[in-house]
């Protein structure tokens, strides 16, 4: 089987680094300076927007929604 050389390897951010691009963002940055200056995809930085201003936490419990923290209860 052959390995598909245009995927990106998977990586992590610290919670500080993706604060870090939401606060370029909201001061300003263009999201695509921001993407292509650090290697990210568009995706990614949407998502750390997205749960910046939602709750304030990259922590995955924390940003999820109503009816799934019911379903887990």
């Amino acid at each position: 089987m052959a390995i598909d050389s245009s995927r990106r390897a998977k990586r992590s951010f610290t919670n500080e680094f993706k604060k870090q691009m939401v606060m370029l963002y909201q001061n300003g940055k263009k999201r695509a300076d921001i993407v292509a200056e650090y290697d990210l995809t568009k995706s990614a930085l949407d998502n750390w927007i997205m749960q910046y201003q939602t709750t304030g936490s990259f922590i995955a419990k924390d940003n999820r929604r109503t009816e799934d923290n019911e379903l887990i209860a």
